[in-house]
Formats: structure tokens, C-alpha cells, sequence
């Protein structure tokens, strides 16, 4: 097909790709991906969809970011803190990994003690104490030399007010250290909390190099093959051109997962859906996250493989619950699964690929919830290998083979209703209130099951929704961010105040794109903040207002307190392809194929015509994934494609 933009999304099992052509129409394809390249696993992607030649746009949804900071994997990063000041990152918050296990620890530090140099300045909140002397620059960036860093850091006290040292002493580090980025926190956070400004751009030197490799070795690749504009999706769900993904490597830490939402953001605007809750379970892990009034809930960050990056991201709650989790024993005889995943290779034992291990896809296969000889991505089932695999893992726990297929399927369940619940409780929403929207390979067969743990009465199995990620990657719109240092009371602040604020945090962003402002407020002497949008008519009073309105509706409660903000943060907002998600006009989509001994029916929907409910229990085949239907729910077909399942309709 002649593709306008593609989506390919590179998961730990399948590399997933969309291709939407100049109607509109969305075409997919799933391959295997390929561990250690993920580059090969976009070619294959690409030449399983026929030809990359005329592509307008490639967006790539990467886990290379994710993927180094969990394997520990970067660059040796060398960094420059102030003098008094270089324990920061050791020092933490003063927490325990865990209040009440004193086995726990938390994880390495990304910067080795010996390759911390401190630089003899001090810049306090009302301006400079001591001041960098350009004697004292060179003596820093000759200590920085000696340790040959692959990547350097430089965050000093405050410089989020005043940059000029980080600047003065990047110039001296560029004559000194040459070919090695040097990253800035007044550029990569310039925001207060010395510690999360500390940590963010850390992390963002440690990823640069080798994410900044990999893209440019994925765009050297896709061009020869004749592709358009490569873009990548950014935590906060937006895109990004590969130049400036290159040096903004730590928004890329959940690069993969945004896409995810993005896609079900899109299903709940077509189906009315103003709450969901969004469920994506892939081969390794599943992700949850949140959608309000058509958009996903973005926060001001977290941690990443227990790195702090406090940039915005989509938020996205990830288990390891896939369906290549292992089962296996603990030492209390006890039935756990995951975290450890099969993967690709070897796969789930029902693979046929060499997999000797229960998975929790074994598990559907032994239970007859997956029985399709052939599944996306040319993968044949080998039901008496999924068999094997259950029946030893029955055997250390003296169980039946059935018994043990459905408690993995419960514990799986389990683990993913925790992180369903992490979204959605902890931060004041009622699972009640929400559609679920279950995508991914294994979230429409998992959904009844969540959905019933959280008294949810209502799923959305969207359409392609085994491929979904791809999809919203596709259709994601151009995003550039910037953010810029406040720390003052909304009294003080007009209306006037509030708009010079706001076009201070822009004035970088593209001026021919569509800008979204935000404020991150707190209640006068919190630790934590909360992000308003700001409006073109607002003041200080009605930010303050909403503000309140925000928290009460969060966390249940207001303060006695002025209101003050932290920082401004703004949005450059491209316009998105447009995508026609409907059921094929011709062809029958539906036939009885089997009926399993527990009268579970067996469907086929291949996506064409349908205008017959279907009551569970049922086991319906989608063209990408399978949706089971539980007793007591009912599946509506929708006219996008896709499913509306209802519980007791």
C-alpha cells in the first residue's frame, strides 16, 4: 500500500506497525521482534508492510531509553556539582527503599562517587554568593578531562534561577572535553528541588550517547529506504524530529507505553468515552493508564527503573504481567509470575520455538481461551508444548494442570487490577465511573476478568486493538514542550503577570503550532504540586480557584494557604492524521466455528459487517488478538470496529 504515516511500536515479544494511507485507512502488520537490534525489527516491520518508498512520515515508538536504564547499559557520566553540595544523588529524600524491609536497597547510582567533581560557586534563591572565577572553570573542566567521561553533567545549586555558572562553565568544558555532550540542568530541568533537577539531567546524560546512536543509525536506515520525516514519540505522548530526540533522551523513558494511551485516547473520543481506565498487555509486561475527557493524564514525572525524571510523561503504571511472564516457585512454595518474560525468543512453550518454561500464554492454550492454529505475526500453536510446560510447573506445586492454568491467569490478574487500582484510586478517580478500553494481545482476554476485580461495568475493545500502540503512534500529533522557573504567590500575580509568564515559557516553541499552557501549583509550603491549564483570560484569583477545585477533587481536602506556582510549562501542538476506523462494508465477519465442552462458543470477527450481540461465555477472534466474554457480559459490536462489552445488558 502507499502509506501517508506508519506507526511501528517495538515491544519485548512483537514489533507492531500501522500504516494509515491517504483515505485514511489503517493496515497493520505484526512481526517478531528481534532482541539486542531493534532496528532490524522496524526493517522487518516495514518489509512485511512492502516498501517504505513514499512514506510521509515514520513514527517510532522506541524502549531503548527504558531499556538502558533498566539494564544499566549508559554512558559513564561525569558530574559537575557544586562544592558542598555533591551528595545529592546519595542522599536521595532520606527514604528507605522500603520503610519496613532492611533487606531492600535502592538501586546503583548512575554516577560513580569518583566521578563527581565539585565546582567552587554558590548561587543562592536571592543571587550569587560566590562567584565562578575563570581560573576555577579550567581547573574544573582539566579534573572532568582526566576521568574520561563519555558524557558529562553539570547541575549546580539553583541554576534554575541564575544559569549563568552552568553556561560560563559548559564553554570551558567544550574546549576541554571535546565530542562528549554536556548537559545542563538550567537546559534540561530549570525548575526548583535540587535532587529531581539533579537526577533528570544525570539520567538525561547517561541515556544521550546511546539513544542518540541508536536514532541516528534508525534514520540513516529508514532514509536509504526512501522514508519521509522520522519522528519519535515522546513520554509526554507527542512527537518528536530525531534531531531533537537526540538530545532530549530522558523524555524518551517512556517512549513505547505513550503510544498505547495515545491510540486509546483516540478510541474514547470515537466512542463518546470521557473516563477510561486503558489497559495494554503485551507479551512482557502491561501498562495502565488514565483518560480524561479525551486525553491522557499527564503528570510531572516519576521514577523509570528507579531513576527519578521529572520531565511530563503520560501516565503509565507498568507490571511485569505479560503474556511471556513465567510462572514458577518461591521458596515458600508459593505460585508466582513473572517478573521474568520468555520474550520473543524462545517464546511461550505453545510457540514452538524452543520454550520449555509456563507462560501465561501456555496457561489460555491449556484452558482453551487460545486456540487458533495460526496467530498475528506467523506464530503457530503448539498446544501439547503449552501442555508440557503447565504440567511440570502443576507438578512442583502438586496441582492439576487446569488448576495451575487458572491460578496464573490469577495471578496475572492480580498484579495488572493493583496498577489499574495505582491510577485510578490513589489519585482520587473511581474505576465505577470509567470505561476500561483493553488492548494489546492479551487485553481483551483479560478484560472481563479486571474489569469484574475493579466493579467497572463497561469495556472498550477497540478496533485493531492488538496493534493498537502502532495506531496511536500513527496518529499522534506533533508535540514540542518548554518550561520555565515561577516560584510565586497566584496574589501577586494579574492578568497581565500571568500572559508575560506564559509567552516566557513559548518563546522557543514553533510559532506556527497550536500552544497549551500549564501552571504547576501547590498549596504555600507543600512538597508536591498539581498542573492547571491557563487560560488566556486568567488572573491570579482564578488559577488559585481552580487550583483548589483540582486538589479537593485529587485528594479530598483544601488548605488554609496562599496559592504559588513552581513553573509554567507550554505545548506546541501539531494537527494529527486523520484516521477512518470502520467496520469492512462487505463480508461476513462472524461464524460459529466450535464449541468448546464447557459451551463456550468460538467467533470469528474478521472486521467486516456485524449487527448481532454476543453473550458470554464466548471466546472471540479478532484479527490481531482474542477477547474472551465472561458469563453475565454482553459484546455490542461498534460500528468503528471493535467492541463495547457490558456487564449484565
Amino acid at each position: 500500500m502507499t502509506a501517508r504515516a506508519v506507526g511501528i511500536d517495538v515491544g519485548g515479544t512483537f514489533t507492531d506497525l500501522v500504516a494509515i494511507d491517504a483515505d485514511g485507512r489503517p493496515e497493520m502488520r505484526k512481526v517478531l521482534s528481534t532482541p539486542g537490534d531493534e532496528v532490524l525489527g522496524v526493517l522487518d516491520a516495514l518489509d512485511a508492510l512492502g516498501t517504505a518508498e513514499g512514506i510521509e512520515r515514520v513514527v517510532h515508538g522506541t524502549t531503548i531509553a527504558t531499556n538502558t536504564l533498566l539494564e544499566r547499559t549508559g554512558a559513564r557520566v561525569v558530574l559537575c556539582a557544586t562544592e558542598g553540595a555533591t551528595d545529592i544523588l546519595a542522599l536521595r529524600r532520606q527514604e528507605r527503599a522500603a520503610l519496613y524491609d532492611l533487606t531492600r536497597h535502592h538501586q546503583a547510582l548512575l554516577v560513580l562517587p569518583d566521578d563527581t567533581v565539585s565546582v567552587p560557586e554558590r548561587v543562592a534563591p536571592d543571587g550569587v554568593v560566590k562567584r565562578l572565577a575563570d581560573t576555577a572553570a579550567r581547573d574544573v573542566a582539566e579534573r572532568v578531562r582526566s576521568r574520561a567521561p563519555e558524557s558529562v553533567a553539570v547541575a549546580l545549586l539553583h541554576s534554575y534561577l541564575d544559569p549563568r555558572h552552568e553556561q560560563r562553565l559548559a564553554r570551558e568544558l567544550g574546549e576541554h572535553v571535546r565530542d562528549v555532550p554536556v548537559v545542563l540542568s538550567s537546559d534540561t530541568l530549570p525548575e526548583v528541588r535540587e535532587y529531581e533537577r539533579t537526577a533528570t539531567t544525570v539520567a538525561e546524560a547517561y541515556l544521550r550517547p546511546r539513544v542518540g546512536g541508536y536514532l541516528e543509525q534508525l534514520a540513516s536506515r529508514l532514509r536509504a529506504r526512501g522514508a519521509g520525516s522520522i519522528l519519535v514519540m515522546s513520554s509526554s505522548g507527542g512527537l518528536r524530529d530525531v534531531s531533537a530526540a537526540r538530545t532530549t533522551a530522558a523524555a524518551l523513558a517512556l517512549s513505547g507505553p505513550s503510544g498505547g494511551v495515545a491510540g486509546a485516547a483516540e478510541v474514547a473520543r470515537l466512542s463518546g468515552v470521557t473516563r477510561a481506565l486503558t489497559i495494554d498487555i503485551g507479551g512482557t509486561s502491561a501498562d495502565a493508564g488514565v483518560i480524561i475527557d479525551g486525553e491522557p493524564l499527564v503528570e510531572a514525572g516519576g521514577e523509570v527503573a528507579g531513576v527519578p525524571i521529572a520531565l511530563p510523561r503520560v501516565l503509565v503504571e507498568t507490571v511485569s504481567a505479560g503474556g511471556g511472564s513465567i510462572g514458577w516457585v518461591d521458596d515458600g512454595g508459593a505460585l508466582r509470575v513473572g517478573p521474568r518474560s520468555a520474550g520473543s525468543r524462545p517464546g511461550p512453550a505453545a510457540f514452538g520455538r524452543g520454550g520449555t518454561q509456563a507462560t501465561v500464554t501456555d496457561a489460555h492454550v491449556v484452558l482453551g481461551t487460545l486456540s487458533a492454529q495460526r496467530l498475528s505475526g506467523g506464530v503457530r500453536l503448539d498446544p501439547a508444548g503449552a501442555v508440557a510446560a503447565v504440567a511440570a510447573l502443576a507438578v512442583k506445586l502438586g496441582a492439576t494442570v487446569e488448576r495451575t492454568a487458572r491460578a496464573m491467569i490469577a495471578a496475572a490478574d492480580a498484579a495488572v487490577a493493583r496498577a489499574l487500582r495505582r491510577v485510578s484510586v490513589e489519585r482520587g478517580l473511581d474505576p465505577r465511573s470509567c470505561a476500561l478500553i483493553a488492548f494489546g494481545g492479551g487485553g481483551p482476554l483479560h478484560a472481563c476478568a479486571l474489569a469484574e476485580q475493579l466493579s467497572m461495568t463497561t469495556i472498550i475493545v477497540p478496533p485493531m486493538a492488538g496493534v493498537l500502540s502502532a495506531l496511536g503512534l500513527a496518529v499522534a500529533p506533533e508535540r514540542h514542550e518548554a518550561m520555565a522557573s515561577v516560584m510565586r504567590r497566584t496574589s501577586d500575580l494579574g492578568r497581565a503577570a500571568l500572559a508575560a509568564l506564559g509567552e516566557r515559557s513559548a518563546e522557543h516553541l514553533p510559532p506556527h503550532l497550536q500552544r497549551r499552557t500549564w501552571v504547576r501549583a501547590r498549596f504555600e509550603g507543600q512538597g508536591h504540586e498539581l498542573d492547571v491549564p491557563l487560560a488566556a483570560a486568567d488572573d491570579g484569583a482564578s488559577v488559585a480557584s481552580r487550583f483548589a477545585a483540582l486538589h479537593h477533587a485529587r485528594y479530598g481536602f483544601t488548605l488554609d494557604h496562599d496559592v504559588e506556582l513552581i513553573s509554567v510549562r507550554a505545548a506546541a501542538l501539531g494537527r494529527a492524521p486523520d484516521v477512518a476506523l470502520a467496520r469492512r462494508p462487505t463480508g461476513e465477519s462472524m461464524s460459529a466455528i466450535a464449541i468448546a465442552p464447557d459451551e463456550t462458543g468460538f467467533v470469528i470477527d474478521d472486521g467486516g459487517p456485524r449487527d448481532r450481540a454476543i453473550r458470554g461465555p464466548a471466546v472471540v477472534m479478532l484479527p490481531d488478538a482474542t477477547m474472551l466474554v465472561h458469563p453475565g457480559w454482553t459484546a455490542f459490536p461498534l460500528p468503528t470496529g471493535g467492541w463495547r462489552m457490558e456487564a449484565g445488558a
